[in-house]
């Protein structure tokens, strides 16, 4: 199995320039500094190689996927973490998991994502 950074950082590539290898990548850092131990992983991969970047830090976090028109951003346990910023946009009925969809021209609000980030991770951790 390929290192899931590596496989991160093709994908990325492979979009060359794209909006949405600029949103990948802003959040992916922004995770990162968030949360410096977290683990990049590469789950659920399909035949042709195609899978979801996946944070974790003591369980699950959030996915990171790539659509034609949003980059989606879905945290596992979101339904129960606060969110005084409203990022989460979408999936907002589901019982668990809530998500964040960034479209073209969309801005990536650094702090309030940290914020989310490390109450994540705290709730994995306690």
């Amino acid at each position: 199995m390929r290192d899931a950074s590596k496989l991160i950082d093709e994908t990325i590539r492979e979009l060359d320039g794209d909006w949405r290898a600029q949103i990948l990548s802003s959040v992916r850092r922004i995770i990162k500094e968030a949360d410096p131990a977290i683990i990049e992983e590469w789950k659920w991969v399909k035949r042709n190689g195609a899978g979801t970047a996946v944070g974790s830090h003591d369980g699950g976090i959030c996915t990171g996927e790539i659509y034609t028109n949003v980059v989606k951003l879905t945290f596992f346990k979101g339904a129960s973490l606060e969110d005084p910023a409203d990022l989460f946009n979408s999936s907002l009925e589901g019982k668990v998991s809530r998500a964040i969809d960034f479209k073209e021209g969309d801005s990536v609000d650094d702090e309030a994502l940290k914020q989310l980030v490390r109450r994540a991770g705290a709730q994995n951790r306690g």
